[in-house]
């Protein structure tokens, strides 16, 4: 053995008695004339230190990290692909023909995934008096409301229409002023929206016209007249047009899957980087436990005249200046 190895140095007592140990075994093992001349002492373990239970243990971590990032890489595949669903549901629907209110909802709680911003028409008489206020509504950074007006069709039932976003008023928490719809019989195109959940925690302001949230259910207790409880439109056009500007509209939503296919990538190649940072301690490892077999030395001196064939950086070359001047 050289007298630069020392796996006590590197690995440890306990790894070195361990090393010391299959070596007193496998001497024992082979009968005197079958024994190889190789010096006993010599550490030349090859690639069974891997079958270690250290090792074992590396592999398991290394799997397991692996199995992790393969979730999370899925979870953004299945965003990705949620994201493309509702780009494709965007352009299909967005400027799709009106569809009749009563074709389109048959029922006060119709609703399917797949109706998201299709357009609809529905003619009726706009409920001024029931008209209700979403809270907390920001549009550009600016904090205000969105305008929900009953619209009474001629079966007795009421339709809610978004009609749009008004700033919070000036010296008060409530509109200086909301734009009023159109009066008599109006025929209005809306997209439709399905309603929304209950934000938790929170509740609407008693004695106001204002709600948290376009939860039907709840506007529906606000409201005299039946209303569909499945969806609301966000009013696309109206017919006749009001009088005044009504209030601020929708853009239309951005066709972007965002980031999550390439967080996808990312993901996998985290994986696949655990398993070569893997093998790199393996490789590493095996050059030190068996650095005094004359092949690996071999290697060992070959790695190294290919090193020092490269040109010097400029960091090594000022690195090497600054040493020669010590």
């Amino acid at each position: 053995m050289t007298d630069d190895f020392d796996p006590h140095s590197r690995y440890g007592r306990k790894h070195a008695a361990k090393l010391q140990r299959a070596a007193d075994h496998a001497r024992r093992s082979v009968p005197d004339d079958v024994r190889p001349t190789q010096d006993p002492d010599e550490p030349f373990v090859g690639w069974h230190f891997v079958r270690s239970r250290r090792w074992l243990g590396y592999f398991a971590i290394a799997v397991a990290f692996a199995i992790v990032c393969a979730l999370f890489g899925m979870w953004q595949w299945d965003r990705r692909n949620e994201a493309v669903r509702q780009n494709e549901q965007v352009a299909q629907n967005y400027d799709h023909t009106p569809v009749p209110l009563d074709q389109a909802l048959p029922t006060a709680s119709s609703w399917q995934d797949e109706q998201e911003w299709l357009r609809v028409s529905v003619t009726g008489r706009y409920d001024i008096d029931a008209q209700l206020l979403v809270r907390n509504r920001v549009h550009n950074g600016q904090p205000g409301f969105e305008v929900l007006t009953p619209l009474v069709t001629d079966d007795g039932r009421a339709f809610i229409v978004d009609r749009g976003w008004v700033p919070t008023g000036d010296a008060q928490d409530a509109p200086d002023h909301v734009p009023a719809p159109p009066s008599g019989e109006v025929t209005a195109i809306v997209r439709l929206q399905q309603s929304e959940p209950r934000i938790p925690g929170r509740t609407d302001p008693a004695h106001t016209d204002q709600v948290q949230s376009v939860t039907l259910a709840d506007v529906a207790k606000k409201v005299d007249t039946p209303i569909w409880t499945g969806a609301y439109g966000e009013l696309a056009s109206e017919s006749p047009a009001p009088t005044e500007a009504r209030p601020l509209g929708w853009e239309r939503p951005t066709a972007d899957t965002g980031l999550h296919l390439s967080y996808f990538i990312q993901w996998f190649l985290f994986a696949a980087g655990g398993f070569g940072f893997l093998a790199y301690v393996m490789v590493q490892e095996y050059r030190n436990l068996n650095q005094d077999d004359p092949e690996e030395r071999e290697r060992a001196q070959e790695r190294q005249r290919r090193k020092d064939a490269k040109p010097k950086t400029d960091a090594e070359i000022e690195d090497d200046l600054i040493a020669s001047r010590r």
